[in-house]
């Protein structure tokens, strides 16, 4: 019986070695990504600050009307702030999590493309269409370019990257369409078609979007 308790035993680990565990733990990715962001911070010590004022703390002989006006003043200039700046976007760590053209897929652009040209030189052109698309809209997104919707389709994406590269309007198009064809109508690719979707990959990587066009997708 004591024998069998000692196999059983479990590990308790000191003081110093469980702090070491805990701190290793929560360096994962998934409890970084978690851990408000400024606009969060900023939020609450604004909400703890005018709370306090009506609590009565350090308010000495503030008047309730300028306690009021002082609360104005506040929401008025967060929703400044939000009008101006827009809401804070999420951390490329979370973004890259969600589900891409109706797949999960948390691989970068650079790990898209590789693996893109990678079935390329195997000749499997199919294949080789289907992730260069994905790396095109994954770099956009990686740019703080595109902010696509849940579920969004490839004509969706090439539609919201043309507000930002009007120029590309028929290269998107044309590459969405390749997608499609792929993807969803088992229409056979051919290197050609991949040819033409990697080089509108690459010219959309070189391409600085205008002024305009990258100030309303920080706002949006």
């Amino acid at each position: 019986m004591i024998a069998r308790l000692s196999a059983l035993e479990v590990f308790v680990p000191d003081g110093e070695e469980a702090r070491r565990l805990a701190e290793q733990e929560l360096a994962k990715s998934e409890y970084q990504a978690a851990r408000p962001n400024w606009f969060d911070r900023l939020a609450a010590d604004i909400v703890e600050w005018v709370s306090g004022l009506f609590r009565g703390e350090g308010t000495g002989s503030i008047a309730p009307l300028a306690l009021t006006l002082i609360t104005i003043a506040v929401v008025a200039a967060l929703i400044v702030a939000l009008i101006v700046w827009g809401r804070p976007r999420a951390s490329r760590a979370v973004r890259r999590r969600a589900d891409l053209l109706g797949d999960k897929d948390d691989r970068t652009a650079a790990q898209l493309r590789a693996e893109a040209e990678r079935r390329a030189r195997d000749g499997d052109w199919d294949a080789a269409v289907v992730l260069r698309f994905r790396a095109l809209a994954r770099g956009l997104i990686e740019r703080d370019l595109l902010d696509p919707a849940p579920g969004a389709t490839a004509q969706g994406i090439a539609r919201d990257a043309t507000s930002v590269f009007p120029a590309f309007h028929d290269v998107l198009h044309a590459a969405a369409s390749s997608f499609d064809a792929v993807r969803y109508l088992n229409a056979p690719a051919d290197e050609g078609d991949y040819r033409r979707l990697a080089a509108a990959d690459e010219d959309l990587r070189a391409a600085a979007p205008p002024a305009t066009a990258r100030s309303a997708v920080v706002t949006g």
